[in-house]
């Protein structure tokens, strides 16, 4: 697959010397390569074209670079779909997915001034994608994980996890009380001195409802306020704020699990519960 095929792929449509493509938060080119700025002006918007120009550049600078087995097909291109019950991610979420693709795939070793040219595009609805050279700004082809695909797949279910999406591979139901209805028969507590303790640590821990998610929920809606603003530190500054607030549920899942450690068994003779309601599913980026 050559620049021009991957890109028009990401965009859903033919590339084109009329369309233009930014890197503003909104645009469609939501991360690149660290060193982008020696190639344009920070005002410069670049056609659809010019990126695929651009990332083919280092194949015509280093027509005899190849890799390990002699391969010169140098266009990696890797897909992350959304799950389709997921949110809506904004420009600062989009921009920390495609940072930690280019990472685990090893085009974007972490202050490598000569590692690949690559930008991660998000044009068509609940997918990014990453489009790379793997020939170095050195000459020297990228080291690529052994198990490339399962390395993707391992960083998509970290994703889900931190930027707490939605996810259809796994359940996470014993994490919450099951919430009541007309089903759900409750049944008896043997009263004990660990009762009340897990009582509070299970409303401290409530993923809705609770203060510390209270807090969160606060702290989200700062960083997208703070990713929608222009500017490299209003997005640093949005990504932290996300971090802070996984931290954040973090602590909620902790205090449910102690909560659960000291919640008192049910005796013998209680009625048995109805089928417990699952809670909602995490998210998925599935890597391809």
């Amino acid at each position: 697959m050559t620049a021009d095929e991957a890109l028009a792929v990401a965009l859903g449509r033919e590339i084109s010397t009329a369309e233009g493509l930014t890197t503003e938060p909104g645009g469609t080119v939501v991360a690149h390569s660290n060193r982008l700025d020696h190639y344009t002006d920070e005002d410069e918007t670049w056609s659809s074209a010019t990126w695929a120009d651009h990332l083919a550049d280092p194949s015509l600078e280093h027509p005899l670079a190849s890799g390990p087995d002699g391969d010169r097909r140098a266009i990696l291109h890797v897909t992350a779909h959304m799950h389709p019950l997921g949110r809506e991610l904004n420009h600062a979420e989009w921009s920390e997915i495609g940072h930690r693709i280019a990472r685990v795939a090893s085009i974007a070793p972490p202050g490598d001034d000569q590692a690949c040219q690559w930008i991660a595009v998000q044009a068509q609805p609940g997918r990014l994608d990453v489009i790379a050279n793997l020939i170095r700004l050195d000459g020297t082809w990228s080291a690529q994980p052994r198990r490339l695909l399962q390395t993707l797949v391992a960083e998509a279910r970290n994703i889900e996890a931190d930027l707490l999406l939605h996810s259809s591979h796994r359940q996470n139901s014993a994490r919450q009380d099951p919430a009541p209805g007309p089903e759900h028969a409750v049944s008896p507590r043997v009263p004990t001195a660990t009762g009340p303790l897990a009582g509070i640590l299970r409303q401290l821990a409530a993923e809705q409802s609770g203060p510390i998610a209270a807090v969160r929920q606060l702290v989200e809606e700062v960083g997208r306020q703070a990713a929608a603003l222009p500017g490299d530190q209003t997005d640093a500054a949005a990504r932290d704020l996300f971090w802070a607030a996984r931290r954040l549920y973090g602590l909620q899942e902790q205090l449910g699990e102690i909560a659960s450690r000291l919640q008192p068994p049910a005796p013998p003779a209680a009625v048995p519960s109805a089928r417990p309601v699952q809670a909602p599913a995490a998210s998925r980026a599935a890597a391809r």
